[in-house]
């Protein structure tokens, strides 16, 4: 893939991406290497061509098969929270993500990770996100195509876990997967009821922090081939 498939031209060009960055700062994303990464990640090629003069607004898309990709603010957020104050030039060890969809939230997140394990169900969207990762030479991510609600016993324990589907309760196996001090970002609650939760393990203790009301498709067992 050439640097201008990359870069954009006219709706996805580089202006219409300031001005998304513009957006998330005055929504309150405050880490700017998060910023950059929005920024610098083609958001236009995680989604349909048709769509692609929408891909740098701050709204969801569809993705087809009943899934969406997340609004950036959305992502900025779940990625700042998720890593915290972590230095700069430092990375997290290794994330559990639930939910690859089109692997956009993956590739943002991918610079401030060692390992990223990432899980998806619907295997035609593993498929694609697979490709365009590989593509976009993101290669420190190992996708599966499975139930994400188990999670990967054996990676455990995780460093953080972000998950991109709604449960209407937190899968106790991702609690158990969670490392000690790791946080887990995972929107929980039915439709429209919905609240971004951060849980953070403190050994046997985990404290949550509610980030603010979110929508996003329910997390459910199984998988679809």
């Amino acid at each position: 893939m050439d640097q201008r498939q990359q870069s954009g031209i006219g709706m996805t060009s580089a202006r219409t991406r300031d001005r998304l960055i513009e957006r998330l700062r005055s929504e309150g994303i405050t880490n700017e290497a998060v910023l950059e990464r929005i920024r610098a990640t083609p958001r236009h090629l995680f989604v349909d061509e048709a769509l692609a003069s929408r891909a740098y607004e701050d709204t969801a898309l569809p993705i087809g098969f009943g899934q969406t990709i997340s609004q950036p603010y959305i992502v900025a957020l779940m990625t700042e929270a998720l890593i915290g104050d972590l230095p700069s030039g430092k990375t997290l060890g290794k994330v559990l993500e639930v939910g690859t969809g089109c692997g956009y939230q993956t590739a943002v997140l991918a610079p401030f990770v060692k390992h990223i394990y990432s899980l998806e169900r619907i295997r035609p969207l593993f498929q694609r996100a697979r490709e365009r990762l590989r593509t976009l030479g993101i290669k420190n991510v190992t996708l599966r195509h499975a139930d994400g609600w188990h999670g990967w016993q054996s990676q455990v324990p995780f460093d953080g876990i972000i998950v991109a589907a709604a449960p209407k309760e937190i899968p106790e196996e991702l609690l158990s997967q969670l490392g000690d001090s790791g946080r887990l970002l995972i929107p929980v609650g039915s439709r429209g009821g919905q609240g971004l939760v951060c849980v953070e393990r403190d050994g046997a203790d985990f404290q949550r922090r509610a980030l603010g009301l979110v929508s996003f498709v329910p997390l459910v067992e199984g998988i679809e081939r």
